[in-house]
């Protein structure tokens, strides 16, 4: 190669490198420009509903007085989802990645992989069809024999349509993105740590305890918080599944609402007032989605230093 075309083609790299850092500086600042369009949008229509007397907000006391209980409703909802998915997809995805034969392991990942594929319209009916009903006994053995319980008083819905139904059906549909996540992260465990830990007499539990799991810590925070802001911002699952109500403290009762399905139910048939009380719930919905990210990145930035992968 001689000396003009290998200036040339340095030429054209620093060219290409050019290029490449100004798309994707570009794609970064066209991404927080939409963030901060959405944000300005939602704040501009939410201001009436903010602004408006108390009796012209659906319940008569004001907007805060009726976005409260379907916000406890939310968390309530999403809480019980990761409570049920957390240690079952890290359970799966450490059997994928450390245990299982490697054929098994392979296609057991493609049918986790494929479960995210669902659209939630189908687990929703799934739900509202089979699940409700079938676990409908069981929320009546839990008011007679766990009434002492809050959460468990009765009576016990009779259709089964309750906002622990609501929380299982979510549980499924974060459940592959946790397992997804988690498995990619075990696997990229350096292989020196786990056989180091091996060639110290460590058994295999031991070594996942030593090594997978401090590596992992913050890529499993992650891919909660991913499933976390799948269970808040769900919409047609919990539409279908929940009977919604006023706000309860047991879980076998009906009643209760999230954020998401309220505008989903509501915003077809809204007009003037109405619209801008739902919209100023998506912008509460949006600040409590923002706030649980910050929360994830505050704990990924403690921990990171622990993990191994710097």
């Amino acid at each position: 190669m001689t000396a003009t075309s290998l200036t040339s083609s340095r030429g054209a790299g620093r060219a290409g490198d050019k290029v490449f850092s100004g798309a994707t500086l570009a794609a970064g600042c066209l991404i927080l420009a939409v963030l901060f369009g959405v944000a300005l949008f939602l704040v501009i229509q939410a201001i009436p509903a903010f602004t408006a007397p108390a009796a012209d907000i659906q319940g008569g006391e004001g907007f805060f007085a009726y976005i409260w209980p379907i916000v406890i409703g939310t968390l309530i909802a999403a809480i019980i989802a990761l409570v049920i998915a957390t240690p079952v997809a890290i359970g799966v995805a450490l059997f994928i990645s450390h245990y299982a034969p490697r054929r098994l392991a392979s296609g057991l990942g493609y049918v986790i992989d494929l479960l995210a594929a669902i659209p939630s319209v189908i687990y929703g009916a799934w739900g509202a069809a089979f699940l409700a009903h079938q676990i409908s006994p069981a929320y009546g053995w839990l008011a007679e024999n766990m009434a002492w319980l809050p959460i468990f008083q009765g009576p016990a819905s009779a259709t089964g349509k309750t906002i622990l139904t609501a929380g299982i059906v979510l549980s499924v549909m974060v459940l592959p993105i946790i397992t997804s996540l988690s498995r990619e992260i075990f696997l990229q465990t350096p292989k020196l740590h786990e056989e180091a830990a091996l060639a110290l007499g460590a058994t295999r539990w031991e070594m996942i305890k030593m090594s997978v799991l401090p590596f992992a810590r913050p890529g499993i925070i992650s891919a909660i918080m991913l499933g976390l802001g799948r269970a808040l911002g769900e919409t047609m699952a919990v539409a279908l599944v929940l009977s919604s109500g006023a706000l309860t403290a047991s879980l076998i009762q009906s009643g209760n609402q999230t954020i998401a399905a309220e505008i989903a139910l509501n915003f077809p048939e809204a007009s003037g007032l109405k619209v801008s009380t739902l919209i100023a719930a998506g912008l509460i919905l949006f600040v409590i989605t923002l706030a649980v990210n910050m929360v994830a990145r505050w704990i990924i930035s403690r921990h990171k230093e622990f993990s191994g992968a710097n």
